[in-house]
């Protein structure tokens, strides 16, 4: 199926992975495939140093995350992570005017990923031994972003979810249909992340959000609001920031160039093994919360 659909490139098919691994005549390899097989194969390629890019999350667990981790750090290759939401221009803007002090100081963090139901012909993601449940899997992406915004990693978590909707759709389905994880950065920040499979069309949608002592900003939209607790009456005044960016590529396809780049020019791809682990760990951190209902602190993750 794969062959057919990918006929007109003619590329070359392959029953084990492996093979790549052998062949001089490749530099870079990419891994997107159900996120169990992540740390088998990214190891693998680190290990004869051909640089790797990695879909998000590093692994299932703390322990593959450690192995992939250990791998990129002894090996010539270059890995990057699949987090493109920070190459998208709205967002890296408004994070760096974040980071220049431009709302303030930050006081909270909101993350919404509120959907219809995976689609159903990818049945991996709905097996949690495949997946790693879907805040490892897709969560990761805004957690990313949030601890970016930060600086650093969460220092706990809590949170509680489950299948109130799609149970047993489709059979024998693990994966969850709605959570919530709330985490805890230094100083007292928190991040209120909430996922859901049965939101309406047009109804919420994905919202990455971001509270300071003077203004409010949208990282999708790079789009801050004035804060003026006098105001009561009228809406907050809104400021777009300008992106300064004429380029049309989409937010994936920069990222794939920016690992490419990172290749030729001998440099650290911004989303590398460190951030990486960071944001896959502090969705483990979360999933364990939600699973267990209870307060998880950051050492139980960050073997």
């Amino acid at each position: 199926r794969a062959a057919a659909r990918a006929s007109e490139h003619q590329p070359d098919l392959i029953y084990d992975f492996r093979e790549l691994l052998d062949r001089k005549d490749i530099d870079a390899i990419f891994v997107a495939t159900p996120v169990n097989l992540h740390k088998e194969m990214a190891v693998a390629t680190l290990e004869v140093h051909k640089n790797l890019y990695l879909e998000k999350p590093m692994g299932i667990d703390a322990v593959e995350v450690q192995a992939v981790h250990q791998a990129a750090e002894s090996s010539r290759g270059r890995l990057q992570l699949g987090f493109q939401l920070r190459f998208h221009p709205s967002r890296v803007t408004t994070i760096k005017h974040i980071h220049s002090g431009g709302i303030g100081k930050v006081l909270y963090l909101q993350g919404n990923r509120h959907t219809g139901d995976l689609p159903r012909e990818k049945k991996w993601f709905f097996d949690k031994n495949m997946a790693g449940q879907m805040i490892v899997e897709q969560a990761v992406h805004i957690v990313d972003l949030m601890n970016w915004v930060m600086g650093t990693h969460p220092i706990q978590a809590y949170g509680a979810g489950g299948i109130n909707l799609y149970e047993n759709i489709p059979p024998g389905r693990t994966t969850w249909d709605h959570y919530v994880a709330i985490y805890e950065y230094p100083g007292n920040i928190q991040l209120c992340f909430t996922h859901i499979f049965f939101d309406p069309r047009g109804f919420t949608g994905i919202q990455e959000r971001v509270w300071g002592s003077e203004y409010a900003a949208d990282l999708p939209t790079g789009t801050i609001y004035k804060l003026d607790p006098k105001n009561r009456s009228k809406l907050a005044k809104a400021e777009k920031l300008d992106t300064d960016d004429d380029d049309l590529r989409d937010a994936t396809q920069r990222s794939v160039d920016s690992f490419f780049k990172c290749i030729r020019d001998s440099e650290e791809p911004l989303n590398n093994a460190d951030w990486g682990r960071l944001a896959t760990l502090s969705c483990i951190m979360g999933r364990i919360a939600v699973e267990e209902k209870r307060v998880v602190k950051w050492s139980e993750v960050a073997i």
